[in-house]
């Protein structure tokens, strides 16, 4: 059984939920004593960004539109940059990156076959809205990590290319309004799996209802973040 968590003694943090673009309000919630040890919070969050490079990458080789190529291939190369800076992170620490990522692998994996549509403008959809939602809870889980919380908030923050995901969703659903119903009902379909990854990168010692409502202002601003890009892409949320 893959042990996700470990017991650690850390002073209380105040994490927050940072405003990108127009995430509105910021959301505050202290629930450092759930946080994950730093190397796990590493590991996930360095697996995460290689797995979407991965995805994009494969949509790129489905795409025969050769602007289509460029754009993913930016988003694509985003991913990696973030993976490859966050795997520095850790080497930095003294880790092997490979060791601190791979007791997550099985359960991300599982997560990317989740999100991977039958047509490939489903699974482009979800690199935007789940990379999205889980880049702004690792930006929140960030703030409470020092320094090094620090350098993982400016790698997470930079421009990751995906306003040329949503260029080519907007053009997909002006064609043909049957995609419109279609993406908006996949787009729906990823919260609850997305949310789950978000909630299983938290360590819960009792599973009760505290730890319930101190991270329940998190996820709800979590779930606005994605009603606003769904609503931006033309969208119903």
């Amino acid at each position: 059984m893959v042990r996700w968590f470990w017991q650690r003694k850390t002073p209380r943090h105040s994490l927050v939920l940072r405003s990108r673009g127009d995430f509105g309000d910021t959301a505050r919630v202290d629930f450092a004593e759930l946080a994950p040890e730093l190397n796990t919070f590493l590991g996930q969050a360095a697996y995460l960004q290689l797995g979407y490079f991965e995805t994009l990458t494969r949509l790129i080789r489905a795409t025969p539109e050769l602007s289509e190529k460029e754009a993913l291939s930016h988003a694509a190369g985003a991913a990696l940059e973030k993976h490859g800076r966050i795997v520095e992170v850790i080497r930095e620490r003294g880790d092997d990156p490979t060791e601190v990522m791979l007791p997550f692998r099985e359960q991300l994996d599982a997560f990317r076959r989740k999100t991977i549509g039958v047509r490939p403008r489903e699974t482009l959809l979800a690199v935007y809205l789940t990379a999205g939602m889980l880049d702004d809870f690792y930006l929140a889980l960030a703030s409470g990590y020092g320094k090094t919380g620090d350098r993982v908030v400016e790698i997470l923050a930079v421009d990751d290319a995906r306003h040329e995901i949503v260029d080519i969703i907007q053009e997909t659903i002006s064609s043909d309004e049957e995609w419109r119903s279609l993406l908006s009902m996949w787009g729906r379909r990823l919260v609850g799996d997305t949310l789950l990854v978000a909630r299983t990168a938290l360590r819960r010692p009792q599973q009760g209802a505290a730890d319930d409502a101190r991270v329940e202002p998190v996820f709800t601003e979590l779930m606005g973040a994605h009603a606003r890009r769904m609503d931006a892409m033309g969208l119903a949320s």
